[in-house]
């Protein structure tokens, strides 16, 4: 077996080390060892550059490339399956290794770069988002029609679901369908017409019966949760993340501590409805003073939580911004507070945890993964981070 050895250069392990001089050998798809003055068959110079694990972006939607519906409605069917293969191209060049997609990718993508058919990060997949009538994910409008932004399809089932019983078929459904994880709307949302982002949605006997089914099935649950009392009532339930989390209390804090629960805070997001909107996507005016409402109770809420302790895991919400600009979300963290290290540590090791897969991926160890990123200069320095990315590595072969 052929040894790959990165030499020379700086490595950011993740393991809660400051970035130190040291060597990476792999071996087909596995680190196999890690230290000073290591041999190996093949060697790349690292020599002023850092050596990291590859990252994570814990919220994407890869079907997604705008939020302009009239936009959407009009593409063919299968058109935004090649968006897809796009995003997820971009996403991979950014130095995202793994992702879970919030809603919209289906089993088929995912097997497609599991195969090697198409090119992409290691994925989790959801499906959609479930979504209680005239919740966060019911597209229904005053004129009487439902518009979607992510159409159902044989691959993605419908996601409105009121009451227990509803809730538990339509868990084992997703499940049947290849679901890894389960997105359930806890609360209003911006871009939806309808809802409002500080009223909680689901009543706790809905969300009782959705993590049961999950956890019965091996499934981890992800709520998109903006209102207070939407936070409040997912983490009771024992829900794992927490996605936005714009109106987070005190209270929330406290629970979401006492419970393990991790947010995703997704800082970029709202920012990027305004930016859409600045560049002429049709957005309707009560969807962008929903947006500009909350930015500011978002930065706090965010920062809060962070100073308290919550763990943090990195998250974009891409597809409501560009992917291959996820990195932009790890400078908001660090302007909120965050110490550097433990940005880099919200994207690799914490985020690994989050998703479950922290036994083969997140950190720089013997027998982990071989998922790398090589970045030129200073790993810290998190607002020219993207542009600095040399390569990307998946499972030991260049594939950026």
């Amino acid at each position: 077996m052929k040894r790959m050895l990165f030499r020379g250069g700086s490595v950011f392990d993740g393991t809660g080390a400051a970035p130190a001089l040291a060597d990476v050998v792999v071996e087909d798809d596995r680190i196999v060892d890690v230290g000073t003055g290591l041999d190996g068959d093949e060697a790349i110079d690292a020599t002023g550059r850092t050596v990291l694990p590859g990252f994570f972006d814990c919220h994407v939607h890869v079907l997604l490339d705008t939020i302009d519906v009239w936009k959407l409605v009009n593409r063919p069917f299968s058109y935004n399956f090649y968006v897809a293969e796009r995003n997820l191209r971009r996403t991979l060049d950014a130095g995202i290794t793994s992702i879970p997609d919030a809603g919209g990718a289906d089993l088929g993508m995912k097997q497609a770069v599991e195969d090697g058919l198409i090119a992409g990060p290691r994925m989790q997949i959801s499906l959609t988002m479930l979504s209680q009538t005239g919740g966060h994910g019911d597209d229904w409008l005053p004129s009487g029609v439902s518009v979607p932004m992510l159409k159902e399809h044989p691959g993605i089932p419908t996601n409105i679901v009121d009451g227990p019983d509803e809730m538990r078929r339509k868990v084992r459904e997703l499940h049947r369908m290849g679901a890894d994880v389960v997105k359930v709307a806890t609360s209003g949302g911006v871009l939806s017409p309808r809802d409002n982002p500080a009223h909680a949605h689901f009543r706790p006997a809905e969300l009782d019966v959705l993590v049961e089914e999950a956890t019965a099935a091996g499934m981890f649950v992800m709520a998109h949760a903006q209102a207070a009392d939407g936070i409040k009532n997912a983490v009771r339930a024992g829900i794992r993340s927490i996605e936005h989390g714009i109106f987070l209390d005190d209270e929330g804090i406290e629970l979401m501590q006492a419970r393990g629960t991790w947010l995703v805070p997704t800082l970029v997001a709202p920012h990027g409805v305004l930016e859409a909107a600045a560049a002429g996507a049709a957005i309707p005016e009560s969807i962008l003073d929903k947006a500009r409402s909350v930015i500011d109770r978002h930065t706090e809420a965010v920062r809060h939580a962070i100073e308290a302790g919550v763990r943090v895991a990195m998250g974009t919400d891409s597809g409501v911004t560009p992917h291959g600009n996820n990195l932009r979300e790890l400078d908001l963290m660090h302007e909120l507070g965050m110490a550097p290290g433990a940005v880099l540590e919200a994207t690799t090791r914490s985020a690994a945890e989050l998703l479950g897969v922290a036994d083969q991926r997140g950190t720089i160890e013997l027998g982990k993964l071989a998922d790398l990123v090589i970045v030129d200069g200073d790993p810290y320095d998190f607002a020219t981070l993207r542009e600095r990315i040399s390569a990307v590595y998946l499972g030991g072969r260049r594939v950026a």
